[in-house]
């Protein structure tokens, strides 16, 4: 089983998405569900990957490009389906979008997750991410946590 990752097309990963959101919506209220629209993950400041198992998207994971107090890549829309969780694709994910931020001259990560996720809250500590108070346009939130990575090693 080959899994390839690259950046979605079209309405590939729409599935996915809509997953997501259910997902989401089910574990928060509307104020504290922080999602983009999906059209925002194909503009010019986002870079949008999926995860492929043959031609079906089984993950995807965006970054989104800011500027609030320094210059920055928001992760977004992590999700890989339930039936292959199992194979890791999650922390490839990550390390192929931080691969992308990093080509795009980005040197700090962050992210907003919600309480109710402790396996997501799990993997972004493993990998490097500690908690920090909001940024950008967010405001405290009790249902949200708040994270950051620097990419510079």
């Amino acid at each position: 089983m080959q899994i390839e990752l690259r950046p979605v097309q079209g309405n590939e990963a729409d599935k996915l998405l809509h997953l997501s959101t259910q997902y989401m919506q089910s574990l928060y209220p509307a104020e504290s569900n922080h999602l983009v629209d999906y059209e925002e993950l194909y503009a010019d400041n986002a870079i949008f990957i999926g995860a492929y198992l043959g031609d079906k998207a089984v993950g995807c994971v965006a970054v989104m490009f800011y500027q609030h107090d320094c210059e920055y890549g928001e992760i977004k829309r992590l999700f890989v389906l339930p039936e292959h969780r199992d194979l890791r694709l999650g922390r490839d994910l990550m390390a192929a979008i931080e691969k992308a931020a990093i080509d795009a001259g980005k040197q700090v990560m962050r992210l907003e997750t919600g309480i109710h996720q402790p396996a997501s809250i799990h993997l972004y500590k493993r990998l490097g991410y500690v908690e920090r108070g909001p940024y950008g346009d967010y405001g405290e939130d009790p249902l949200s946590i708040f994270m950051e990575k620097s990419l510079l090693g």
